[in-house]
């Protein structure tokens, strides 16, 4: 593109050539000293590194280092597990390093060695998708694909694309975002050959139903997602389940306005200028009432906590709706230690005292002696129903919810028994105007609020 120098950029987003000695030296002699313990204590592993440095396909300043140890496949479960974590705890303390456990499909050590984030995971040896036995086991085969068919000048267009996708917030295939994973982004460079050629299919070809299926399987119509990435290395699952409609249209958005006036800043961090008071003036002028739900998170693992969340505001607005308050949209947040913000913009917060209470057809005659025996002269016909006003339980949306969020009335929502405990232990429940008078308003709640009120902020430059 004559607008713009890809080279420019890629001297910014592509690691140094010392960067890669370090990242490589590193993970070479870990992958050294954890086949040596395990060679010392007699344990049947190997281990190989995997992921965005096995490919050459991270980003400048971003590499995670992926050590996957391999057990054979009549192992025990509980010996990989306990194995796993053995090495990949004597591994981190023989480099001074410090160590944490974390779970995902089985437990894993993750570790902070010489500057880096370091995964320590076990897995077993597969030959095929066939022989699975556990979600992870299929990462080894996802590197060996891609090291054969990404061809060596296609590393910087990964990096374009996934540095792009970065910068316009639809990267990354965790819950919290629920965009695109590095994997996916390999496979879309390798089906399309060129990052600008990924932008012009999602420019002008993408549409419901989006597939990518680089081996050719044809199983997409097994998949009910947006998007189909078929696994090259496993024919029945689906790259892209985890991707979400909105980063798709948002992806969409950016490589059209991207496409049309080409600009470097697209490959970088949005600078933003975030206001307090524009914020609490934009809230104020909307005329809308914005109620947030405020309470400490649960300790559990970021992809067990979002998904509540998330559960827990559709809830929250499903039961307002049902009492007649209209929604007008609502959102969530958290920093995953101190604080979780669930969002409730109302565009209905008050209601009538009365309401129609819909009863039986008038043909009914059993059902309408039931309904008129119940409601007495508050029944009359309408058309060729019956129908009764009543007075309603809940005028206001904040007393309501208010009046739902305690022990004996909290089975009206569905969430998880985590944040259901947190919850009734402690919640607070304020007004958006009040709470962005408070100090504890830090700025990363501030740029959520920011983010809500511009929801396309990221997708232009």
């Amino acid at each position: 593109m004559e607008n713009i120098n890809f080279d420019n950029v890629l001297n910014i987003i592509k690691p140094s050539k010392e960067e890669e000695e370090r990242v490589k030296s590193l993970s070479n002699k870990l992958i050294s000293i954890i086949n040596e313990i395990a060679a010392l204590n007699n344990i049947n592993a190997e281990s190989v590194l995997v992921g965005s440095v096995a490919k050459n396909t991270w980003l400048h300043g971003k590499a995670d280092i992926d050590i996957f140890m391999k057990f054979p496949l009549d192992m025990d479960e509980g010996d990989l597990k306990e194995y796993g974590l053995f090495l990949g705890i004597e591994c981190i303390k023989k480099m001074d390093g410090k160590h944490e456990l974390r779970y995902a499909s089985h437990p894993y050590v993750t570790g902070f060695i010489n500057g880096f984030d370091v995964d320590f995971v076990p897995c077993y040896i597969i030959q095929s998708a066939e022989e699975l036995k556990s979600a992870v086991d299929r990462t080894i085969l996802h590197t060996e694909y891609v090291k054969k068919n990404l061809k060596p000048e296609q590393r910087n267009e990964v990096l374009l694309l996934k540095k792009f996708m970065e910068s316009i917030h639809t990267y990354g295939a965790e819950f919290k975002v629920g965009g695109f994973s590095g994997y996916l982004c390999e496979l879309l460079i390798i089906n399309y050959g060129k990052f600008i050629d990924v932008l012009e299919a999602a420019s002008e070809k993408w549409s419901p139903k989006i597939i990518i299926d680089t081996e050719k399987y044809g199983t997409q119509d097994r998949f009910e997602e947006p998007m189909v990435a078929i696994d090259p290395t496993d024919k029945n699952r689906n790259v892209a389940a985890a991707l979400t409609l909105q980063k798709i249209s948002e992806f969409i958005i950016a490589s059209r306005n991207f496409l049309d006036d080409p600009k470097e800043d697209y490959f970088f961090d949005k600078q933003l200028n975030i206001d307090l008071n524009d914020i609490k003036e934009e809230f104020k002028e909307r005329k809308t009432k914005t109620i947030l739900i405020k309470f400490k998170p649960p300790e559990v693992p970021a992809d067990a906590l979002y998904p509540q969340i998330k559960k827990t505001e559709n809830s929250l607005r499903g039961v307002l709706e049902r009492e007649d308050f209209k929604v007008f949209n609502t959102d969530s947040w958290t920093d995953e230690k101190n604080n979780v913000i669930i969002l409730l913009e109302m565009e209905t917060w008050t209601l009538p005292r009365v309401k129609k209470n819909l009863g039986p057809f008038i043909w009914s005659r059993n059902h309408q002696e039931r309904f008129v025996s119940k409601y007495g002269n508050k029944s009359y016909v309408e058309g060729n129903r019956w129908l009764a006003e009543i007075e309603r339980k809940h005028k206001d949306a904040e007393p309501f919810i208010k009046d739902i969020l305690i022990e004996n009335k909290i089975g009206l929502l569905r969430f998880g028994k985590h944040i259901k405990k947190e919850i009734l232990k402690e919640h607070q429940i304020i007004d958006i105007l009040e709470f962005l008078e408070l100090s504890e308003c830090n700025k990363d709640m501030l740029l959520f609020f920011y983010e809500y009120l511009n929801k396309n902020v990221y997708l232009s430059r």
